[in-house]
């Protein structure tokens, strides 16, 4: 999952999407139920805020939901606000 400036990586033995950065980790958390994940929290280090590494983070998560036919709850208000600008995405939300 490349994407940007960084790798999105996904922990799931942490239940989240990762992807290092100069000035820390900024990750994207989740709950997953059956077929379904609820994004729940996307948090990029301050001093690396605003060059698109949110954005990276939630199109790995998109990306991974939509390749395993995942249901996308979107939490996040951060997550809402893309899929509402994106509605082509191709990720089954709700919620």
């Amino acid at each position: 999952m490349a994407q940007g400036a960084g790798t999105v990586v996904h922990n799931t033995s942490e239940s989240r999407f990762e992807m290092q950065l100069p000035n820390g980790l900024a990750v994207l958390s989740y709950e997953r139920d059956g077929d379904t994940i609820d994004l729940l929290h996307t948090k990029v280090p301050e001093a690396d805020e605003g060059q698109g590494h949110g954005t990276a983070l939630v199109r790995g998560a998109l990306d991974h939901a939509r390749d395993a036919g995942l249901r996308v709850i979107p939490s996040c208000p951060f997550v809402r606000a893309y899929v509402d600008k994106n509605p082509a995405i191709g990720a089954p939300t709700g919620g």
